[in-house]
């Protein structure tokens, strides 16, 4: 018994070994079989590419592995539920926060997108040829870019009513004038004003003010005067001086708006030559009158059943426009604004005023107005300007009573 007991030590001592060479095999063939079972799976992370392997099953199980955190906006290229498959390829791309501003309304996104011009794309914004971008649309995409969009308007300019369409984002008027390189003088007029905003399809008008001198040259008529002269028969006139329309400069200032002219305002008046008075001698001197002339002065013309008195009579003319003439008849008839009015001025005690006339080498006239030198058998005839009186001159004409 005691050599049995010595024994013991001894046989545990040979058993252990072996057992521990059995747990050891157990465990090298579990760890190769568990290696056995992995899958080789590609992921590329923010455009690096590595290949894992895995014993995961599913995406979820995989990216829990890798500790990735998937945030709402990030691109994962299949489903947390998808199976892991040997050789799968997954995609996973970590989304950037940008701030886009459009017409100055900011609005913050986040894009997986490499560039400025696929993220605008992504969402949705255009950008049009006349547009202002403040960033090139190749630019890669980074965190927390900034970008800035203006959008442009199509306005009407109307510069002096020549008109034309542009493209602008400027923000005022002012701006919008710059940028077209339209410059305003002192008085010129825009609408709306500079200071307002820009709105689009809407017409700016531009109105080109200026002022200017005009100097004008006028003819001043000349007055009419009457003397006596006793060495001439009673009634007949003779022209002394003929009288000389006198000159007269004026300066205006004239208000011309996009060329035309809208207001003229005499700012100066100088006499540069002074009229000269037409000086007319009226005769004074009594004639006796005889029987022959008595009987040649009137003649009666019998026409039918009715009759007509013809008078012999010296004729001058005269115009409403002179110097101090009112040109109202003193029958009540306004000679400046009727000057084609044929009327007479007659000696009311041969011709009564307001009997209807003819007179040759003048027409159907009336009776309407008297004169101081106006005596007997003389008429004196209207007419519409000085020129057409110094014209008609004096002469004898034969004057029929109408009624």
């Amino acid at each position: 018994m005691k050599n049995l007991l010595n024994l013991l030590p001894a046989f545990r001592s040979k058993l252990v070994i072996p057992v521990i060479s059995v747990i050891a095999l157990f465990l090298f063939v579990g760890f190769v079989s568990f290696e056995a079972t992995k899958v080789e799976v590609n992921v590329t992370q923010n455009g690096e590419t590595t290949t894992v392997e895995t014993h995961a099953e599913t995406v979820a199980d995989l990216i829990d592995e890798l500790e990735l955190n998937v945030g709402e906006h990030d691109l994962l290229s299949h489903k947390t539920d998808e199976l892991i498959t040997a050789n799968m390829d997954i995609q996973y791309k970590q989304a950037k926060n940008l701030v886009l501003t459009i017409d100055e309304e900011e609005e913050v996104y986040y894009t997986t997108q490499d560039t400025v011009a696929s993220f605008l794309e992504e969402a949705q914004v255009e950008v049009g040829d006349h547009d202002v971008l403040s960033v090139d649309p190749s630019a890669a995409i980074e965190n927390d870019l900034e970008i800035e969009l203006n959008k442009a308007m199509q306005v009407t300019i109307n510069d002096g009513g020549e008109e034309k369409q542009v493209w602008t984002t400027e923000e005022t008027i002012s701006d919008l004038l710059a940028d077209q390189s339209i410059e305003l003088n002192e008085l010129d007029r825009v609408e709306p004003e500079e200071t307002k905003d820009v709105i689009a399809d809407s017409a700016v008008t531009i109105t080109r003010v200026e002022k200017v001198t005009d100097i004008v040259e006028e003819t001043i008529d000349y007055s009419t005067v009457t003397k006596s002269d006793n060495s001439l028969t009673k009634g007949k006139e003779e022209v002394v001086t003929a009288g000389e329309e006198g000159l007269v400069e004026k300066k205006y200032e004239v208000t011309l708006e996009n060329g035309e002219e809208v207001e003229r305002e005499l700012i100066n008046e100088e006499i540069k030559k002074e009229s000269e008075k037409r000086v007319v001698a009226v005769g004074t001197k009594e004639e006796v009158a005889t029987t022959t002339v008595a009987s040649t002065a009137t003649e009666t013309v019998s026409r039918g059943d009715s009759s007509s008195k013809t008078l012999y009579m010296k004729a001058t003319a005269y115009t409403a426009n002179c110097n101090g003439c009112s040109g109202i008849t003193s029958t009540g008839i306004d000679l400046k604004s009727n000057p084609n009015a044929k009327v007479i001025a007659v000696d009311s005690s041969v011709i009564p005023l307001g009997t209807k006339v003819w007179v040759e080498g003048y027409g159907n006239a009336v009776a309407g107005d008297t004169g101081g030198a106006i005596s007997g058998n003389k008429i004196d005839v209207h007419v519409s300007s000085n020129s057409e009186a110094l014209s008609f001159g004096v002469r004898n004409v034969k004057v029929k009573i109408l009624d």
